[in-house]
């Protein structure tokens, strides 16, 4: 039985959870990004951030960390463009230029409905990717998980960067506890869904992450149903330094799996 996530919707859980801001970037986009948004269910649209690449090159739709926006990736989306990669960044509600209140909840059912308007998102700015990889870093890495266990016949493959395998464990190195629950029933089940996902899987941490430990980030490549998984740990890199500890050996690793 799927968890009802009737816990994690309370309110110090999600006052842990999200912390969400506007957009205040400028509203002249540089060149190449578009901002995009998608409507999640009626008079509540989810904004978000299209870095285009070639007309069909591979595409990694992407959910941001719990303290990201989309707008944040302006200057790092370059460097997947640059390996001809588009890249289109989802926020979550009440995030940048989104409507309504973020809830665990929502944040996978929201996933859901995103990864399913993507190809029209990409038609209508002219892409047709030939490829569709699903990606997410941190708490992002929930969202990304869902549609890949849920969607993975219509994926080449699950990249997560930082991401965490037990709920309730993150939450207490958060401050928060919460009594009486399991991960099966409760929690978003992160490791248990990697079980379902056989696509190729690709699994990014940092050695020295204190708030997501690498043996989270281990627990779900040992759990991942892949034939073909890989797991690239970063040497002395922490939760919110990875990329710019590791870039090279991230965006490596990233080429290799999107590019073989």
């Amino acid at each position: 039985m799927e968890p009802s996530h009737s816990v994690l919707d309370r309110p110090g859980v999600l006052r842990a959870t999200f912390h969400p801001r506007p957009d205040d970037s400028p509203s002249t986009l540089p060149s190449g990004v578009r901002s995009i948004s998608t409507e999640v269910e009626p008079g509540i649209s989810v904004g978000g951030r299209l870095y285009q690449a070639g007309p069909d090159a591979p595409a990694i739709l992407f959910w941001h960390g719990n303290g990201e926006i989309a707008a944040d990736y302006d200057p790092i989306a370059s460097l997947y463009v640059g390996l001809g990669i588009t890249l289109l960044v989802f926020d979550y509600r009440g995030y940048g230029n989104s409507g309504g209140s973020p809830t665990c909840s929502n944040l996978l059912t929201d996933a859901v409905t995103l990864f399913q308007a993507a190809q029209s998102i990409f038609g209508s700015h002219g892409l047709a990717p030939s490829r569709l990889f699903a990606m997410g870093r941190s708490l992002g890495s929930a969202p990304a998980i869902e549609v890949a266990s849920t969607h993975g016949d219509s994926l080449a493959g699950l990249i997560v960067e930082s991401g965490f395998s037990d709920t309730f464990s993150l939450l207490e190195r958060m401050g928060v506890h919460v009594s009486g629950v399991t991960e099966s029933r409760d929690g978003f089940g992160n490791a248990r869904k990697m079980e379902r996902v056989t696509i190729p899987t690709l699994i990014i941490h940092g050695e020295s992450d204190v708030l997501i430990p690498a043996a989270d980030g281990r627990e779900l490549f040992r759990s991942s149903g892949a034939d073909d998984k890989r797991l690239e740990m970063i040497p002395a890199a922490g939760h919110n330094d990875l990329m710019l500890v590791g870039t090279a050996q991230y965006f490596e690793a990233v080429r290799r799996f999107v590019f073989g």
